[in-house]
């Protein structure tokens, strides 16, 4: 039930940062549930991953938006794009830093000077979370912190690690006190806004990420054709992966099938954890070298075109 009460409160927060800061580790432990996909390599989400969080008389809606980094291809500035709309969306930009690089990095201080430039004399509010704290002596961290501080840009700023959950549950609390007071915007039990073809779709990108090595992974797309429910409450989905070249259909699939039939059964088991019923996978790999100039793409994975 959605609550239009006076005394409900509900938001936006943004969560951005550098590539491998945590972000989609800290939506998903914060949601209890797996939104976002994960990956030890840098760059793995593209769009933003909506995910709901809804406690009491509160609710948060939290947008995992893809790593800061300077664009150079199409896709890149699409990604781009799409971090700058969820900062605009947002009631609270919460940027994630990785305290265990030990000191601020380019891509952070572009960020800094980027917030202090267009969101001067906005109601908008900014929090700094230093993520990973168990992996940096507390003097480093000290420091670290006073840095940030110094640049007069952050309301708070929290030390935590998203992976332990240290510091999580106080952000959060903060997060709460910081939203406006509106009626919720989705359902009490509704953990995402993600619509079901573009999360499987996430789902099957990230078994690639983590089985196919090298730069593969960034030239490819995989996209959900079709995701039809069954009278008897299973779910069936067939998806393609565009890749550009033949050589990389030859190393998804791999010697008799057997990598893309590794991929395709990690995908569908946790596809059958997450929404709870029997899911029957297909998936099918074309070779479209020009897929990162065909409109269509970009829209099936939430991004605008460039």
């Amino acid at each position: 039930m959605i609550l239009e009460n006076s005394d409900t409160k509900a938001g936006y927060v943004a969560i951005v940062g550098a590539p491998n800061a945590g972000k989609s580790t800290l939506m998903n432990e914060i949601l209890g549930t797996k939104i976002s996909i994960v990956s030890r390599k840098a760059q793995t989400t593209r769009a933003r991953m909506v995910g709901i969080y809804t406690e009491d008389k509160t609710q948060i809606v939290f947008i995992d938006t893809p790593g800061l980094f300077q664009p150079k291809k199409r896709l890149e500035k699409a990604m781009v794009s799409s971090i700058w709309s969820g900062i605009e969306d947002a009631n609270v930009v919460l940027v994630l830093f990785d305290a265990s690089k030990n000191r601020i990095d380019g891509t952070t201080k572009h960020l800094i000077k980027d917030l202090k430039e267009t969101q001067s004399g906005s109601s908008k509010k900014i929090v700094l979370a230093l993520n990973k704290v168990d992996q940096i002596k507390k003097d480093t961290l000290l420091k670290l912190a006073t840095e940030f501080a110094s640049h007069d840009l952050f309301d708070d700023i929290f030390m935590i690690s998203a992976l332990n959950r240290d510091g999580v549950d106080d952000l959060i609390k903060t997060l709460e006190a910081k939203m406006p007071s509106s009626p919720w915007f989705y359902e009490e039990d509704q953990v995402t806004a993600m619509p079901g073809k573009l999360y499987a779709a996430e789902v099957t990108r990230e078994k690639i990420f983590n089985s196919i090595h090298d730069e593969i992974p960034y030239n490819l797309t995989v996209e959900t054709d079709s995701y039809e429910d069954f009278e008897d409450g299973s779910l069936k989905i067939n998806q393609t992966v565009y890749v550009k070249a033949n050589n990389h259909k030859g190393i998804i699939i791999g010697h008799k099938g057997e990598t893309l039939k590794k991929i395709g059964t990690e995908a569908r088991l946790e596809l059958k954890e997450t929404l709870m019923k029997n899911v029957h996978l297909k998936i099918f790999v074309k070779v479209k070298p020009n897929w990162q100039n065909d409109i269509e793409h970009y829209e099936n994975m939430g991004l605008e075109h460039f």
